[in-house]
């Protein structure tokens, strides 16, 4: 059994990783600010606040329909952990960052919502790996749910901000090793939280 305090750690890390891998949000992100500047990227940063409200709500729906299921439950966390490791051999392979970059109109908030809707990346999470862990959380109590989900965004979308800000002021940034070598050390993390969710299946197995 997690407690409250390790919800929130959970929610931060998750949302760190999530916030700062490659993916089509964090490809706009950078577009919008290279294309508009910082301002632009920022918009389309925040623009999960306003997706996941309805993607979330869906998804919880669905899971709470099942939850007496353990075996659905199960299988739920081993996707989550095959999804986990995944994105960890992604990052391990990440050796550029290449942006798509067109001369558009500057409508970034809209641009930032529609790639999130259209993106399978927080249905994938919310399903396999953010319900699971809620779950869990409400177990505890609805603060560990508060703290998983706070964490978790504040990071999700701090960092995705941190970057347009970075990348307006300094555009080499997405060029360096250090970017690369961030991304590549998120790999172990997908890894670690992939043998967790891994352990979570096997005992809902009861195996």
């Amino acid at each position: 059994m997690l407690f409250l305090n390790e919800f929130l750690v959970l929610g931060v890390i998750l949302g760190f990783t999530a916030g700062i891998s490659p993916g089509p949000l964090m490809a706009m992100t950078i577009s919008e600010t290279l294309q508009h500047g910082s301002r632009a990227g920022v918009k389309v940063a925040i623009s999960p606040l306003i997706t996941d409200i309805l993607i979330v709500s869906c998804i919880l729906f669905f899971l709470l329909r099942i939850e007496s299921h353990d075996l659905i439950i199960a299988l739920i966390c081993l996707s989550g952990a095959f999804y986990l490791m995944y994105l960890g051999v992604s990052s391990f392979n990440t050796s550029t960052i290449d942006i798509d970059i067109r001369k558009e109109r500057e409508n970034s908030f809209k641009k930032g919502i529609l790639v999130n809707f259209l993106s399978p990346h927080p249905y994938l999470f919310w399903i396999t790996i953010g319900g699971p862990i809620l779950f869990q959380a409400l177990d505890v109590g609805i603060w560990g749910t508060v703290l998983f989900v706070a964490g978790f965004y504040s990071l999700l979308v701090g960092s995705k901000i941190m970057i347009a800000m970075v990348v307006g002021k300094s555009r080499s940034f997405l060029k360096s090793k250090y970017y690369l070598y961030m991304i590549r050390a998120l790999g172990f993390v997908y890894f670690i939280f992939a043998l967790f969710f891994i352990e979570q299946g096997l005992e809902l197995l009861s195996l």
